[in-house]
């Protein structure tokens, strides 16, 4: 059987040799290539795979059709919408994600977000660098402010744990309530959660629901003081209803680590918009989650090969 690596999972050789070993012990070959936006090129690396291992690259249904012995596509990665899961699905190709690698890393990155700007870093870092003081620069704490989570799965969930610990009042919009709910959460609807959310984070997923969830009618709802944190997916939020609020400072700022396009174009308005902190798109990237990642992927690849699949999304 043979297994092709179409990207780098952002492990050491020693730990990508260490996960290969069992499978290679079973005569599974492995082969793998550089990240690449090339279809041709796609198409050539995966033609007699009889699964592939990918990330956050693009997986084309061109390129898809072109593996005529294609079984299985094992995405190291928690969103699919980057892969033609509608070819797969008439291929009858099993599909398994990464679900969970990256909860911790992305709810803290959140905290990080949200204490950067709150605590005005990067405005008295580069006073500090100037020799200058911290005049006309008075942060913002935490504790006592409202924080709306959008999405109150496994990621919402951890981030409630962490602003909770800060003091903040917790509010939480879930699409399917359950009844492990902790007493520090309220669940409420999402036109409420944004008029009274200090701070408001997107967990969820991208789906044809949450797409433009974030709109000028939902941007018009929240304070004038409020800071909207995008860590779900670039097209969860109307990005040019949000360049207009920032720049009529209908809000406060936001914080985006996911675009419409990844990365930003150079001349892309949401780089020039004022009140901004961006990353791209480094919610997942740390060694630990990773790591963990890798491990759940070849986890995942250990399932299928023993017809007890994991991670299913098809």
């Amino acid at each position: 059987m043979k297994v092709v690596i179409m990207e780098s999972l952002g492990v050491s050789e020693q730990k990508l040799q260490t996960l290969k070993e069992p499978f290679e012990a079973q005569c599974v070959e492995f082969v793998q290539y550089d990240k690449t936006n090339d279809v041709g090129k796609k198409k050539k690396e995966i033609r007699d795979a009889d699964a592939v291992i990918l990330a956050n690259m693009p997986l084309e249904a061109e390129v898809i059709e072109a593996a005529e012995n294609l079984r299985f596509i094992d995405i190291a990665f928690t969103g699919v919408n980057h892969v033609a899961i509608d070819t797969a699905k008439e291929r009858e190709i099993a599909v398994s994600n990464a679900a969970g690698y990256s909860t911790e890393a992305v709810a803290e990155l959140g905290v990080g977000m949200v204490l950067s700007v709150y605590r005005k870093l990067r405005e008295t870092e580069e006073r500090c660098r100037m020799g200058l003081d911290k005049t006309g620069l008075i942060g913002i704490e935490i504790k006592g402010k409202t924080v709306g989570i959008v999405g109150y799965g496994a990621i919402g969930r951890r981030s409630a744990e962490l602003f909770h610990a800060f003091g903040a009042d917790i509010l939480a919009n879930k699409k399917h309530p359950s009844d492990d709910i902790p007493a520090y959460v309220e669940l409420t609807d999402l036109n409420s959660l944004l008029e009274r959310s200090d701070i408001v984070l997107l967990h969820c997923p991208l789906n044809d629901e949450t797409k433009g969830l974030i709109g000028k009618e939902q941007i018009a709802l929240m304070k004038n003081n409020a800071i909207l944190v995008n860590l779900a997916r670039g097209p969860v939020v109307d990005q040019e209803a949000l360049i207009e609020a920032l720049r009529e400072k209908k809000i406060a700022g936001a914080c985006l680590d996911v675009f419409e396009t990844e990365p930003p174009l150079i001349n892309d308005p949401i780089t020039e918009a004022p009140a901004t902190l961006l990353t791209p798109h480094i919610g997942f990237a740390t060694r630990e989650a990773l790591e963990e990642r890798a491990e759940i992927v070849f986890d995942n690849l250990s399932a299928w090969m023993a017809g007890e699949q994991k991670n299913t999304i098809l």
